[in-house]
């Protein structure tokens, strides 16, 4: 009856201690931005993630057309870019970068520059949010 209670208590405690991560804390540990001409890219780095296969990121910002003096465009040369993509997970952690592009009409060329404002990057899957 002992050998059986403790082959039981043994099979629970590695059930217990070999569990994989179901849930994870997901969460940014890196996150910047840079722009190039018109376009703006995010690079991150998540962890946390547990399990999940992939990711869904989505990169938002505001853009405008600014002139040398920095005065703030008309409302013809404000636009809203947005990128999206699924990253893969690999051990609870998932990086890459993402990239999107503002076009204006009429174009917005030097010395005019543009200026992204309210940039957000999102993992949509896990509902979190950072700036990067």
């Amino acid at each position: 009856m002992r050998r059986i209670f403790v082959t039981g208590a043994l099979i629970l405690a590695m059930v217990l201690i070999a569990q994989p991560a179901f849930a994870g804390s997901p969460h940014f540990v890196t996150a910047s931005k840079s722009v190039s001409g018109n376009t703006l890219t995010a690079t991150f780095k998540e962890a946390g993630l547990g399990d999940e296969a992939q990711i869904d990121v989505v990169l938002s910002a505001d853009a405008s057309c600014v002139n040398p003096g920095t005065h703030h465009p008309k409302a013809a040369n404000k636009t809203t870019v947005s990128a999206g993509e699924s990253i893969p997970v690999q051990n609870g952690r998932a990086e890459g970068s993402i990239s999107a592009t503002a076009t204006f009409q009429p174009d917005c060329t030097p010395p005019m520059t543009v200026v992204y404002s309210n940039v957000s990057l999102c993992d949509i899957t896990n509902g979190i949010c950072t700036d990067p």
